[in-house]
């Protein structure tokens, strides 16, 4: 793979990335919003959370094939 196609591909990840952080945000603030409301549905929260967890997997993932793996 050439250079340019290499910079394309991280171009691309970085932006994966940039709507996978802005959809935790989100979630997060749906689910603060569910406790501000005193909501008792406890299971679309845990459903919420679970969805928040995942997108941070998603986002470590991202994260660790944009940055280098530096041996120190």
């Amino acid at each position: 793979m050439n250079t340019s196609a290499k910079m394309e591909q991280m171009d691309v990840l970085r932006v994966e990335l940039a709507i996978l952080r802005q959809q935790h945000r989100d979630l997060d603030s749906a689910i603060e919003a569910l406790h501000d409301k005193g909501s008792n549905d406890m299971l679309t929260i845990k459903r919420l959370k679970k969805q928040k967890l995942a997108l941070k997997d998603q986002i470590t993932s991202l994260e660790d094939r944009i940055t280098p793996d530096i041996t120190a």
